[in-house]
């Protein structure tokens, strides 16, 4: 858009606004084609880009549909789950599920499977539909504005009970040295 109007300014011409509008749509189309083909080769964070992939253009355009930061853990799977935290952040000595003992505590897990948060699963079930998969879920939350904000508030709560409990492990003086919480100032690498 910029060396579009820079080049025509240079020409000495003026551009219309339904010029300035069509070559600002031509560079969104061209922008969202080019991330679609750059997540579709993504070697990390597959699991959301294939949930995003099909839906790019309207998880672009939606209005009054925010992120939380809660909401964007669950979406990326980076947050208080036991497999981020011991591969990614090397904070757990396993990736096991604290509050089921499931061998990998993931984000699909907390959301499709543990039974610690079967309650909260039923409340987003009841708005969702029985599918749970990361981009059924991403889909149904474009399509209805209830739907986001159920999505939302079972991360909201979930996540603030597990973030709430991890505090509680980190600060356990019997806990291994890994978890403890870190104090003082950070070392920068």
């Amino acid at each position: 858009m910029h060396l579009f109007t820079l080049e025509r300014r240079s020409l000495g011409e003026s551009l219309t606004w339904e010029e300035l509008s069509r070559v600002r749509k031509l560079g969104q189309e061209w922008l969202l084609r080019r991330w679609g083909e750059d997540l579709a080769q993504a070697q990390y964070g597959q699991r959301t880009a294939e949930a995003l992939r099909p839906v790019l253009v309207a998880w672009m355009r939606r209005k009054r549909k925010s992120l939380t930061f809660r909401l964007t853990q669950v979406l990326t799977g980076h947050g208080c789950f036991g497999a981020y935290l011991c591969k990614v952040a090397r904070r757990e000595p396993t990736p096991v599920c604290h509050d089921c003992g499931a061998a990998e505590d993931t984000a699909q897990h907390t959301l499709e499977v543990c039974d610690r948060w079967a309650v909260q699963r039923h409340d987003l079930v009841a708005v969702l539909g029985g599918d749970l998969s990361l981009p059924s879920m991403v889909r149904c939350m474009l399509e209805s504005d209830e739907a986001w904000q159920a999505a939302v508030s079972f991360c909201e709560t979930v996540l603030s009970q597990k973030e709430a409990a991890e505090r509680n492990r980190e600060d356990d003086p019997s806990s291994v040295p890994l978890r403890r919480r870190r104090t003082g100032v950070r070392r920068r690498r």
